[in-house]
Order: C-alpha cells, then sequence, then structure tokens
C-alpha cells in the first residue's frame, strides 16, 4: 500500500465502518454521491456518474452511469455507441474497455454546420469534493473527414449550484486515432456540482471525439477513523476528519469545512480576491503580471486563462496572471515581488507556499528568487504540468533584509499561460521596513550557440563545445542530469543528488509538497527526432526491507500526441541493500516529432531504508539518421531480432514476436499481430525497413505469411518515399487458413531513396497475422502464386491491338465491373480490356502475359475470376505458352455472364520447360462491352472435377468466403485439429478422421458479437433439372452456432437446409437443387456464444439426384469388395496381417456408410422432404440479399 494523504487514508477506513455508523447515511439524500460507500453494496453511489466500489463507467450500462446528454442543438449531439461492423470510416475501432466492437462508448454525432455546434455530456449532482479530486478517463480526437478539428473539440467543465461553470480540462487538439489518457484534476469543490464534458465543431463525422473508462479517484472528503483518534502527525477537523499537520495553514481547504485553515495567526494569506494584498507587481521587463479573474479573460474561449483560480475553483475567483499580450511578445519574462522581509533564522526560516497553474506551450518555467545585495534562485519549475493548481513550498534562509520574487518564462506560442493564486507566508516571514538594493543584476543566461531550439537535444553536436546537448538528460556530459526536471504535482518527487567530490549523481525519490496522490515524475527538455536504434540506458534500484518497494517507469511525451503509454516498467524491489543495482536498455525507436521522456515513480513510503534511485542515464545511438548495420539486410526470419526492420511509433499497436509458431523450422520465432489480444487497441500496426537506396533493378520481396480467423483485417505492403507518399504494393484480407502461404511482391525500381512496410489493419477483434521468412532480392520476382492486382499488376505485361487496362470501380466509367473480386468494393482493382468495337475491332487481339514461371513435372492448376459484360462481348482463351513449342488452350469462354464475376480454372501441365500464362482476347464487334479478370492464384494440386468431392486437404478447391461486408461480417477459416492452439474444434476431421485432417469451422469466439454471420460460397453452378449437394457437417453439444444452407441467384436466396442439433458428430446431409437459372451455393453459419460449427467433404452433382450418387457409390464399393477378393487369392500366406486389418475395416466402412444414410433423419428434418425444392414449400423461403 502507497503512502497517500489523510485524505485517503480515511477513506479506505470508511469504506470499513461498523454498520452503525453506516447506517443512518445509506438510506439518506445527504449520503448520494459523495464518493463514499455508505451501504454495504454500494448502491448510494449508484448512478453518480460511475457506479460500484471502483468509482468506474465504462458505459456497458445502458443507463450510462446517469450521464445525462444535452446538445444547444439537434444537430450535434452526445450518444452511446459502439464501433460497429468491420473498420469504420470515422471514430474508435473499438472501445477502450473491452477492445471490441461489442463494448460501448460515448462519442458524438456527425454534424455540417455553417457555425460551430457544442454538445454536452453532463453528470448527476455529486457531493462536495477534496483537492485530490481527479477523473481519470480515456478519450478519442481524430479528424477522419480531414475537415479540421477546431480549436476546442473537447473539454471539461465543472458547474456550481449556482451556475458557475468553470473549464477544468483542454486537451491537446490533436488528431490521432487512438485512445488516449488524460487526467481531469477536479479538486477541493465546497458545494454540490457536476462535471460537464463538452465538444464543440462545425464539420466532423461521428464518433470522431468520443470518451471511455472514466475512473474517479481520491475524491471523499477525510471522514473520521472509527472509534480512535487522530494518530500521530495528523490533526482532527471540525466534522471529524483528520488532515496531516503539514496540510494546516497552506491555502488549501483539505478538510472540507475550512477548519485547518481557521487557527493561522501569524500566517499572511494572499487570494488576491480583494486586492493584490502588499505583493509588487511593478516590474522592469515590459510584460507584467496582472490581476484578473477568468470572467476577464474569457467566457468562451476554452483555451484561454486558467479557467479558475485555485481558492474558489470559480471563473469568478482571482489570481495573478500572465501570458502572450494582444499585441504581441516583446520580452520573455514577467515578475513580481513581495514586500522587504526581516533576515531569518535556522529554527525558524520563511516559508511560502503557492499554488501555479502552469498550462499550455506558452508556460516556459517559473522560478523564485531571493534579492537582498544579490539575486538568487531557491526554487524552480519548469515547462507546462497540465490542466490543474500545483501547491509548491519554498523555504527561505537569508542573513540579509531580503524580497521574494517571482519570475515566470513565456513562450511565443498559440495558446496557454501561468498563474500564481493563494500565496502564503509563515510567520518567519516577517515584514522589514529596510529597503534594499542590489549591488548588481544577475548575468543573463548564456546565449544558446545555435538561433534554432530544433537543435537543442537533437543529439548531433551542432556546437563546436557540444553545448547544445549538454543539458538533454545524458549523465555523460558534466551537466547532463542537470537535464532533468522534476514535474511531480503530487506528495512524491525526484531529486537530483550530485557529490562531485566522489564523483556521484543519481536521481531519487523523496518527499514533496504537492497534494496529488500521483507519481513522481521527472522530464528531460524537448529531444529528437530519433532514429530506429535508439535507445535509454540506465541503472537503477528500488531497495529496502519491505517486500516491495514501489513502481518505477519511463514514458514518452510526444510534442504533438502527448502522454503515450509506458515503454518500460518495473514493480517490486530489487533487492534488500540500496546497492543492488540492476540495468535496462529501453528501445526509444523512431520518433518524428520532438517529445520528453520521463521517469515516473510511486514509493509504497518514503523512509530512509527504502530507496527509488536512477543513476548513468544514457543515450545511445539516437541520432535521426544512424541506421545499423544489418548483416542480412531487409531479409530477416525474426531468430534474432528485427534485422533491418524496426516498429512504427507512430502506429496504433505493434507487432510482436512470437515463439512456437514459424514457418522457419516450425518452433521458431515470427513476427505476429494477435486481435485476439485484450490489450490490442486502435486500427493499425506498422513495420518499417531501414531506408533503401535507388537502384536501375527491380527488387522482389519474398515472405511467408498467415492470415487466420474469422475477423482479422488485412496485411498490406506498402512503399514509402523520403515525402512520405505511400503506394500500395500487395495486400491480402479475410481468412487464409491456418498455414503458411508464400508471397512475392515485386517492388519496381526507385529514383530516389524509399522504405517498405508491412502494415496490418485491423477490421475486427478475432484472428492472427503472421509473417516470417522476409527476403528481400535484387531481382524480379518470378510469378506470385496469388495476384489480386491490388496495387501492381504483379509482373503481368501488355501486348495486341489495345492494351489491358489496372482499373477499379471508380475508374471504370462506361464499361467495366462497378466491384472488383477480390474485395468486391470500387476501391479493388482488376485487369480488363475495352472490347467495345470502337476500340478492339471484331477480330483484334489483346495478350496479358505472366511473368515465366519455371516449369515443373507435376500438374497444376490456375484458378482466376473472369468478368465479361454486355451483348456479344468477345472470346477469353487462356493458353500456357512453353519456352519453346506451340501454346495450350486451357480454358475459353465467349458468352455476356451479367454482373457477375465467375471462377475460371485449367490444369498447366508443362515438363520441366519455363512458361508463361497468356489470357488472350479476341473482339466480336459487340457495343459497350468488356472482358476483366481478377484474383489469379496457382495450386500445386491439379484442377477438380465439377463434381468432384472437396476434402479440404489441399484447401477450399472452388469454394470461397465473400469479402462483401453487406453480405457477412465474418469468415470461414481452414483448419486440423493438430495445428490450431487457439479455437476449439473438431478433435477430428471427418475425411481422414484424424487430428491431422482438414476442414471449414466457424467458432463462437467472445471477440466477436453473436449472431453475426459466415458465407461460403460455391462457384457459379449452371441450370439443371436437378444438383445434389452433398456436405458432412459438425456441432458440438455446446453449440448455440446455426448452419443454413441457401441457393442464391440474382440477390435472391432460397433455403434448402437448416440445420440445428448434430449430436456432437460428424453427420451427412443430402439436398437437391432444382433451377433454371444459373445460381450460387451458400453454407452460411451463424455465430452464437459457444460451441462451433464445422463442414467438410463437400461435393455437388450436376443433372444427378443425391439417390443416384448413393447407387453409385455402392457399385464402387461392391466393385471394391470383388477386386479385393481376387487380391486375396493371390497374397502371400506374409500378407495375412494385411488381410485380418482389411477384414476388420469393412464392416466399419459399412456402418459409416449406414450412418450417413441415415443420419439426415435425425435432428427435426428428412433428407427425403429436400427431394425437390417444390416438395415441402413450408420450408421454403426467399428474401432479397441486402
Amino acid at each position: 500500500m502507497l503512502q497517500l494523504r489523510s485524505s485517503t487514508l480515511l477513506l479506505l477506513a470508511a469504506v470499513t465502518l461498523a454498520s452503525g455508523f453506516c447506517a443512518p447515511r445509506c438510506e439518506t439524500p445527504e449520503g448520494k454521491c459523495d464518493f463514499v460507500c455508505d451501504c454495504d453494496d454500494c448502491r448510494d453511489e449508484h448512478n453518480c456518474g460511475y457506479g460500484g466500489k471502483t468509482f468506474e463507467c465504462d458505459f456497458e450500462d445502458a443507463g450510462i452511469c446517469g450521464w445525462t446528454l444535452e446538445s444547444s442543438g439537434e444537430m450535434y449531439t452526445w450518444e452511446r455507441l459502439q464501433s460497429g461492423d468491420g473498420l469504420p470510416d470515422s471514430g474508435p475501432s473499438s472501445d477502450y474497455t473491452t477492445g471490441t466492437a461489442t463494448g460501448w462508448f460515448v462519442g458524438v454525432s456527425a454534424v455540417s454546420s455553417g457555425r460551430p455546434q457544442r454538445s454536452v455530456l453532463s453528470s448527476p449532482e455529486m457531493k462536495r469534493s477534496s483537492p485530490t479530486c481527479r477523473l481519470r478517463l480515456r478519450y478519442f480526437l481524430w479528424d477522419s473527414g480531414h475537415t479540421g478539428l477546431g480549436s476546442a473539440p473537447l473539454w471539461a467543465s465543472i458547474s456550481h449550484h449556482n451556475s458557475q461553470e468553470a473549464v477544468v480540462w483542454r486537451p491537446e487538439a490533436s488528431s490521432s486515432r487512438s485512445w488516449r489518457e488524460a487526467t481531469i484534476f477536479v479538486g477541493s469543490v465546497p458545494s454540490n456540482f457536476r462535471l460537464r464534458l463538452h465538444s464543440q465543431r462545425s464539420e466532423g463525422r461521428r464518433g470522431d471525439v468520443a470518451v471511455d473508462q472514466l475512473e474517479f479517484l481520491d475524491c471523499a472528503l477525510p471522514l473520521p477513523l472509527p472509534g480512535s483518534e487522530c494518530p500521530a502527525g495528523m490533526e482532527e477537523c471540525r466534522h471529524g476528519g483528520c488532515v496531516d499537520q503539514r496540510q494546516l495553514c497552506d491555502g488549501s481547504d483539505d478538510c472540507g469545512d475550512r477548519s485547518d485553515e481557521e487557527s493561522c495567526d501569524g500566517y499572511r494569506f494572499c487570494d488576491f480576491e480583494e486586492d493584490q494584498c502588499d505583493w509588487d507587481l511593478r516590474s522592469i521587463s515590459k510584460l507584467k503580471w496582472r490581476r484578473t479573474n477568468q470572467e476577464n479573460i474569457s467566457r468562451s474561449d476554452p483555451l484561454k486563462g486558467p479557467g479558475r483560480d485555485h481558492s474558489n475553483n470559480t471563473a469568478s475567483g482571482h489570481f495573478l496572471y500572465v501570458t502572450v499580450p494582444d499585441a504581441g511578445l516583446s520580452m520573455d519574462w514577467a515578475a513580481f515581488q513581495s514586500p522587504p522581509l526581516e533576515p531569518t533564522n535556522h529554527t525558524h526560516p520563511c516559508k511560502m507556499v503557492m499554488y501555479t497553474h502552469q498550462f499550455g506551450p506558452r508556460s516556459g518555467g517559473l522560478t523564485v528568487l531571493v534579492s537582498d545585495r544579490q539575486m538568487y534562485p531557491v526554487w524552480k519549475r519548469g515547462g507546462a504540468l497540465g490542466d490543474l493548481w500545483v501547491k509548491a513550498e519554498v523555504e527561505i534562509k537569508a542573513d540579509l533584509p531580503f524580497q521574494i520574487v517571482i519570475m515566470a518564462a513565456i513562450r511565443d506560442f498559440a495558446y496557454g499561460g501561468i498563474a500564481v493564486d493563494s500565496i502564503v507566508l509563515s510567520p518567519g516571514c516577517r515584514l522589514s521596513p529596510v529597503n534594499h538594493s542590489l549591488d548588481a543584476f544577475p548575468k543573463p543566461p548564456k546565449h544558446p550557440c545555435t538561433d534554432d531550439p530544433n537543435k537543442m537535444c537533437d543529439f548531433h553536436a551542432d556546437c563546436v563545445e557540444e553545448e547544445d546537448e549538454a543539458k538533454c538528460g545524458d549523465f555523460s556530459y558534466p551537466e547532463g542530469s542537470s537535464g532533468w526536471t522534476d514535474s511531480s504535482i503530487g506528495s512524491q518527487g525526484w531529486v537530483l543528488h550530485k557529490n562531485a567530490t566522489v564523483k556521484e549523481e543519481y536521481l531519487y525519490v523523496a518527499e514533496a509538497p504537492g497534494q496529488q496522490l500521483t507519481e513522481a515524475q521527472t522530464r528531460t527538455p524537448l529531444l529528437g527526432p530519433t532514429g530506429p536504434a535508439c535507445n535509454l540506458n540506465f541503472d537503477f534500484t528500488l531497495a529496502g526491507s519491505s517486500d516491495h518497494i514501489g513502481e518505477l517507469s519511463v514514458r514518452v511525451i510526444d510534442s504533438l500526441l502527448g502522454i503515450e503509454p509506458k515503454l518500460w516498467e518495473f514493480s517490486g524491489k530489487t533487492g534488500n541493500e540500496e546497492e543492488r543495482w540492476r540495468h535496462a536498455d529501453v528501445l526509444i525507436g523512431v520518433r518524428k516529432h520532438r517529445f520528453q521522456l520521463a521517469f515516473e515513480a510511486r514509493a509504497v513510503k518514503i523512509q530512509p531504508n527504502a530507496t527509488i534511485k536512477v543513476r548513468n542515464v544514457h543515450f545511445v545511438s539516437c541520432h535521426a539518421n544512424y541506421y545499423p548495420s544489418v548483416p542480412t539486410g531487409l531479409s530477416c526470419n525474426f531468430e534474432d531480432g528485427l534485422c533491418g526492420w524496426y516498429q512504427d511509433t507512430s502506429d496504433s499497436f505493434d507487432w510482436s514476436v512470437l515463439s512456437g509458431v514459424d514457418h522457419t523450422i516450425g518452433t521458431g520465432r515470427s513476427l505476429v499481430v494477435d486481435m485476439w489480444s485484450p490489450s490490442l487497441r486502435g486500427a493499425f500496426g506498422r513495420l518499417i525497413s531501414f531506408p533503401q537506396r535507388p537502384a536501375p533493378t527491380d527488387y522482389c520481396l519474398s515472405f511467408f505469411y498467415k492470415l487466420y480467423g474469422p475477423n482479422m483485417g488485412a496485411l498490406n505492403v506498402k512503399l514509402t518515399d523520403t515525402n512520405g507518399y505511400e503506394v500500395l504494393l500487395w495486400t491480402r484480407s479475410g481468412a487464409h487458413s491456418n498455414t503458411w502461404h508464400e508471397a512475392q511482391c515485386p517492388v519496381p525500381h526507385q529514383l530516389v531513396t524509399f522504405q517498405l512496410v508491412f502494415e496490418v489493419v485491423r477490421s475486427g477483434f478475432d484472428g492472427r497475422v503472421a509473417i516470417d521468412d522476409v527476403m528481400f532480392l535484387e531481382r524480379p520476382c518470378t510469378i506470385p502464386r496469388m495476384c489480386s492486382f491490388e496495387g501492381q499488376r504483379c509482373g503481368y505485361s501488355s501486348s495486341g491491338k489495345v492494351h489491358w487496362l489496372h482499373r477499379n470501380g471508380y475508374t471504370a466509367t462506361t464499361t467495366g465491373p462497378k466491384t472488383d473480386h477480390t474485395l468486391e468494393t470500387k476501391l479493388g482493382y482488376y485487369m480488363m480490356v475495352d472490347t467495345d468495337k470502337a476500340i478492339l475491332p471484331a477480330g483484334a487481339t489483346s495478350v496479358l502475359t505472366s511473368l515465366v514461371q519455371p516449369g515443373s513435372t507435376r500438374t497444376e492448376c490456375v484458378y482466376f475470376w473472369y468478368h465479361m459484360g454486355g451483348g456479344n462481348p468477345g472470346y477469353l482463351t487462356v493458353y500456357v505458352k512453353p519456352e519453346k513449342g506451340e501454346r495450350v488452350k486451357i480454358f475459353s469462354e465467349n458468352l455476356n455472364q451479367g454482373d457477375i464475376w465467375h471462377l475460371g480454372n485449367g490444369n498447366i501441365t508443362s515438363g520441366l520447360a519455363s512458361w508463361q500464362l497468356e489470357f488472350e482476347v479476341v473482339g466480336a464487334g459487340g457495343a459497350r462491352t468488356h472482358i476483366a479478370v481478377d484474383d489469379v492464384y496457382f495450386s500445386a494440386h491439379p484442377c477438380e472435377d465439377q463434381g468432384s468431392k472437396c476434402n479440404l486437404e489441399n484447401g477450399m478447391c472452388s469454394w470461397s468466403n465473400t469479402q462483401n461486408n453487406q453480405l457477412d461480417k465474418l469468415d470461414w477459416e481452414l483448419t486440423s485439429h493438430e495445428a490450431d492452439q487457439h479455437y476449439s474444434t473438431p478433435t477430428e476431421d471427418h475425411t481422414l478422421g484424424t487430428e491431422k485432417g482438414h476442414f471449414l469451422f466457424l467458432s463462437s469466439s467472445n471477440r466477436t458479437a453473436a449472431n453475426q454471420n459466415a458465407w461460403l460460397l460455391s462457384p457459379h453452378l449452371p441450370p439443371a433439372k436437378v444438383t445434389c449437394v452433398r456436405f458432412w457437417a459438425y456441432k458440438s453439444h455446446s453449440s448455440d452456432c446455426e448452419l443454413r444452407v441457401w441457393r442464391v441467384h440474382k440477390n435472391l436466396l432460397h433455403q434448402l437446409l437448416k440445420l440445428d442439433e448434430l449430436g456432437g458428430r460428424w453427420r451427412r446431409f443430402d439436398a437437391n437443387v432444382t433451377s433454371s437459372e444459373e445460381y450460387q451455393i451458400v453454407f452460411e453459419g451463424i455465430k452464437g456464444t459457444s460451441g462451433v460449427v464445422a463442414l467438410d467433404d463437400i461435393e455437388y452433382f450436376i443433372g444427378r439426384h443425391c439417390s443416384e450418387t448413393d447407387t453409385a457409390s455402392n457399385k464402387r464399393y461392391n466393385a471394391g469388395g470383388a477386386a479385393a477378393a481376387v487380391i486375396v487369392v493371390l497374397l502371400l500366406i506374409g500378407l495375412l496381417i494385411g488381410l485380418l486389418v482389411l477384414y476388420l475395416r469393412t464392416p466399419q466402412r459399412a456402418e459409416a456408410t449406414n450412418d450417413s444414410s441415415s443420419s439426415s433423419a435425425v435432428g427435426g428434418f428428412s433428407n427425403q422432404a429436400y427431394e425437390s425444392e417444390h416438395t415441402v414449400p413450408d420450408e421454403v423461403r426467399e428474401q432479397e440479399v441486402a
């Protein structure tokens, strides 16, 4: 347990109060929404903007914890949202709490208006809060429509009971497609109040401003300890609570009834409500402090001013303030001073308490100086600390009459400033009648050796003596450690210990005067940018006698994106002795923007025998243009690091190294993105190569990849130049089975330096993307095994009368498919020939030719999808052209088959001769006609016959998942029980009856919503009086998934089968299909809440009734028996064991056959009912496809 202020100790004690104390408040209005659980079940804190003993709200409950949605009009409102299906065009891809599309958050509606529209999310009325009260939340700001976020897309205020409102939080208005963490410091509110979250925009998309996971922390006022007096070192409040003695007479109402600020004789308070007291605002600087309040600064612009004073936490309360004047900044410092004060002594020094508000980039820092005969600093606080008032304590010991000088540094940026309020001088600060004068003004700081601030601390020495890198936090420099500035706002802070005699220096955690119960933090100046090899090295110790000393972490604070997740953390202890040091290497990586590094720590208890220290801090290989030499270059099997690749730090998530699942040796390492991970947030993760020099030749990027799962997303390969311009080279999406696939991505030669990018774009939350065995070759690729024409042409070239065109639905104007086959959207690409007679006359040809492929002794199959549109579109013929000899026709077609992609295939038998594939189109004189080709895929196995069985052992044959998200949201996935390590699947397939056999399945993972569906489509089947469809299905006992079989034609669905209970085993089903028009068979799986549904051994027999196929099967079995009898007679006596095995297996096979013929009678329907589509009209249902 950490050392906390009394308010927190008492809050914890209050939760365990005796029932006799709690009962009276449990049912009373006074106990409602006061941040204390008075009832045993904490029902008095329900719907208070939070709920339960954790004081959190994640918006999963429809009541949204009592928050109300307000709007200045109906055009722009907050609303409870989910991210929806797939990757949305706006808003978060998931909520923060669950990290899935099923989770809820609160976001804004779309808006398009000529003037700014405002919407407010308001909490219920809450009781008084303590000075330590804060709200931690996750927020989302993304300008998806590129219309601009505006100056204040999101901010927070507190609304008092008298309708006064004060701004308490203003995040940086930067666009990022990710959830970010922030803390709203509510502070002390002496009366009932509401917290309000505002959004203001004139143009924006739905969900682009959102909040989630609200947590109220340390908000309760101190309560009496049950049956005891205040412990030593604490004082009792009037109402019975206890506060630390250090909190007495400090200008802050810690008790909640101001009793801790009443017995303060001899103290000099100034809250600036009436005047500036005896503080002198005159200064020789042209930049002046002024006494003002938020109402005078601005009531309409939330970015101006501190938003509230410290004394009253209201917009009407007064304070001292300095910022950039409207006329511009002529001097960058401003000062004010106390009246003359008497010398102090060591037993009664002068102690000053003040509260500072250092907000925004204009805040350059605050310094307290003592002015007697000389002027010297005694305290400083650098930079911006956030949107809150921070307590400061300064102890002054002076032998001469002196004045306290408070000086602010102001930077010339867009917003922000520095405010001071609630100054308290202790009785040791006695007024003096003596005026003194300075012997000399202090010397100004040395002018930096460079006028460009971006060259300071950029890990490159621009000055002769390296002064620009001397105070950046690296202990290698004599003054490097002084670059770390304590930015703590709580009761613990960082202190630099430096002993020149023994050459010892380290940072350590000590007590601090701040009020907030937050971590101690120390920051570097602005650093960077950095390169991919940048590392932070340091030694650390968390030593002491207790079991748990505390926590230590490293964090990046980006100048544009703000606070980022922790890079490194340690919790516990390093040993019992203080010198138990450990070493840490933390990868900083590429940082495109300037940033700060921060050490954050929290000690359980500050005491002499428990320490947290950091020493020997060094930055290694951090220059932005430094790239380490890698022997293998971009070629990498990831067994020993990332080689010539690095993680993009500006994306949403990282790739991770996974052991035990790789392509190289099967048990090695690969690089993966697991959509299953509950910690994964955001939309995309990128792996970027080291820069590559231009060369005159084409390159080939070869790799193995895996896309596994029903709903994971896409894997892209992109090329980017030094200006950030990106080109898509290769893409795959959807389920690709639980196996490794080889890819070859041609990289055209470049004239400038370039980088390659592996990018995962998630569309869901259920699956895995992996890569392995990457090779970057200085030669063109051979023909790829799979080409979708997304991004490039895969080396295909065009010849003939007209050229084949690389098109998509947006470039297809008068003719051509409106969507491709790969993505089934207008964005997807294909290759097309315009066969209009004015472009390709009758008899004229155009040929699309592949790269040369080396020959093979085995027969392979080429699959492709083609689209022929318009009347008389021409002739499509596919040839295999050997290196020598005549080409061989393997496919031809010449009919207009409507606005539909059809599957074609042909066997390739080349011997050992190299060959090329040719798609030849011959014009036929049609008008507004075309022929297109997409998704060319080479299988290592021969093509299956149209009526043959697909046992799924060599892939999905001619069956495919649709990528049209209007038809389904999930994919059927191919796997085996042996290969699967994540999903619950059948223990064996039907074909082989072993764990090695393959099948298709749909699992009820909790990563996707129930009732989502997956479509498995057959190729287009010809009209026939009857076609028999046969398959085997499995459904576990616990599964509530559904399986439906449809016939689809021209967007109309006709239900053939609906399967419910299957008894937890493989069972065969038959269906006879009659259609006078071309159609497809659809297996639709509907996800439940548990269990799995699976398919295997799918086949169809065109022109044959299922009963005829049974007869043929029996004949095959009888012929096999006769052959077996002949073999038995001829076999030698030594093969008797083999005969015995055959004899034993024959009855089992017969039994299985009998079971398959009768299995359909179990489960609520009979196959006989589906002999004809017209025999059971009650089971026939047609509906239009969305």
